[in-house]
């Protein structure tokens, strides 16, 4: 029972197989990277995998969502994805849109501007949790998508390399935050830069702890 339980944990082809089995030659896999941050982009990634090739599975053996790897590993499968797949983008949704709209919708325009952005189009779609109902094209939204769908998997690795490679230029941009430590996320080192600091622009000001800390900036420097 633990070994079937452990297996399932595990990312397969399963569903991308019956659907290309049904004529969907072309499904991108979608997932973000950013989405609980405090500062930075929210990036999203389609990826389309080859799945006539037979030997896929062994390729990408040991694929798995970006947050159960580590960042080695997670580069050495951001550079094999790309020489795989048969089509990669990404989108990306500011930290002024997250405020604008909020974090959800802002998420669902990057993963459409990542769709829009494929080089092949995409016949189907498999999301984490979030469906774009704004496109019409067919997608399945399911729970952890990304341990359970390789090119979910592959996906949320896309999002996450792109974004932390992001994150670590934008520590150039904004000397003092250590994005390059904390990409972004409400960690103590990020705490106590926000507290002597107070927000810059690649901050999302609209979340409530950034409010709190903000705040509590102006009353002890009052």
């Amino acid at each position: 029972m633990s070994a079937i339980a452990l297996s399932s944990e595990k990312p397969t082809l399963q569903r991308e197989i019956a659907l290309f089995e049904q004529g969907y030659h072309f499904v991108a896999g979608l997932d973000e990277a950013g989405r609980g941050a405090w500062a930075g982009p929210v990036v999203a990634a389609a990826v389309i995998l080859p799945l006539a090739q037979p030997e896929l599975s062994e390729q990408l053996a040991g694929l798995n969502d970006s947050k159960k790897l580590s960042p080695s590993t997670r580069e050495h499968f951001f550079d094999l994805i790309k020489k795989t797949a048969i089509a990669v983008a990404v989108g990306m949704a500011s930290p002024q849109l997250v405020d604008e709209v909020n974090v959800l919708e802002a998420t669902r325009r990057a993963m459409q501007q990542a769709v829009a952005q494929l080089a092949i189009p995409a016949q189907y779609l498999l999301l984490d949790h979030v469906k774009l109902s704004a496109l019409s094209l067919p997608q399945q939204a399911f729970p952890k998508a990304d341990t359970l769908s390789m090119t979910v998997a592959a996906a949320s690795i896309i999002a996450k390399v792109t974004r932390d490679r992001l994150m670590v230029q934008l520590n150039e941009v904004h000397p003092g935050y250590r994005f390059d430590r904390h990409k972004g996320y409400g960690t103590a080192i990020h705490r106590a830069a926000l507290t002597a600091l107070g927000p810059c622009l690649s901050h999302r000001i609209s979340y409530k702890p950034l409010q709190l800390l903000t705040r509590e900036r102006v009353i002890t420097n009052a």
